[in-house]
C-alpha cells in the first residue's frame, strides 16, 4: 500500500479522535494534527515550503508548496486573510494565512481535514464578507474576492485513487498495469483538466507499479 494511502488513513483516525466540531455538525481535523500524520509517515521525503505573495498593510495571501526529494511539487494551497479581520488576524494575520494554506496543500494531496478549506477558512469567509460589506477597509482598495471553500470531486478523485490503488497492488504483471492505465486514463484526464496536483498523483501511482513489475515476464 503506498504512503499517501496510510497517510490518508492515519488523518481519517485523527479525524474521529481529534476533530473538532464545526458551526453545522461538521468535524474538522486541524493543521498541527495533518502535519503530524504527514511527517509521520513521509519523514523527510516531501517537503512543506511557504511564500509570502501578497503583504499590502490589508491582504495577506500565502501560498504553499508540497515537493518531493527532487524539488517537483506534488501538491499546492493558497490562502487570503484581512488583517484585523477577526481577533487572530489583529495580531497574527501572516502566521494564520500560512497555517491555512498549509492546510489546503495537504488536502490537495488527500489530506483533508473533513473539509477542503481550513478551519480558520471557514470562518474568514463571513470576515471577508463583512470587508466587502465595509468597501475592503480602506479607501481606493477593492474588497478581496471570496471563494467556495469546499470542493466538490474532492471525494470522488480520493476514492478513485484508493480504487485504483487497490487494483494495482493485486496485478502481478506489467501488461495488467498498462491495460488498467489505458482503462482509467479518459478519467485521469478529466481530473487533470481541473487539478494537475491529483492527475501527478494518479501517474505517480502507475509509474510505481510499472518500476515494481518492470523485471517480470
Amino acid at each position: 500500500m503506498s504512503k499517501i494511502i496510510d497517510a490518508m488513513g492515519l488523518v481519517s483516525e485523527l479525524h474521529k479522535s481529534h476533530g473538532i466540531q464545526q458551526r453545522g455538525g461538521k468535524k474538522y481535523t486541524q493543521v498541527v494534527h495533518r502535519m503530524e500524520a504527514f511527517r509521520t509517515v513521509f519523514g523527510l521525503e516531501l517537503g512543506v515550503d511557504t511564500q509570502i505573495m501578497v503583504d499590502d498593510g490589508q491582504r495577506v495571501v500565502v501560498k504553499a508548496v508540497i515537493t518531493n526529494e527532487h524539488g517537483i511539487t506534488v501538491g499546492a494551497g493558497m490562502a487570503e486573510e484581512i488583517r484585523g479581520q477577526g481577533n487572530v488576524n489583529k495580531t497574527s494575520a501572516l502566521e494564520n494565512c500560512e497555517t491555512s494554506a498549509i492546510g489546503r496543500a495537504l488536502a490537495s494531496i488527500g489530506l483533508a481535514g473533513g473539509e477542503y478549506a481550513s478551519a480558520n477558512e471557514l470562518d474568514a469567509v463571513q470576515r471577508k464578507s463583512d470587508a466587502m460589506a465595509s468597501g475592503g477597509g480602506s479607501a481606493g482598495t477593492p474588497p478581496p474576492s471570496v471563494e467556495t471553500p469546499s470542493d466538490p470531486h474532492e471525494k470522488d478523485d480520493k476514492a478513485f485513487y484508493v480504487e485504483l490503488a487497490d487494483k494495482l497492488k493485486r496485478i502481478q504483471m506489467i501488461g495488467g498495469v498498462h491495460n488498467l492505465f489505458a482503462e482509467s486514463k479518459p478519467k485521469i484526464m478529466e481530473i487533470k483538466q481541473r487539478n494537475e496536483n491529483r492527475a501527478q498523483l494518479l501517474f505517480d501511482l502507475f509509474q510505481k507499479h510499472e518500476k515494481r513489475l518492470g523485471g517480470k515476464k
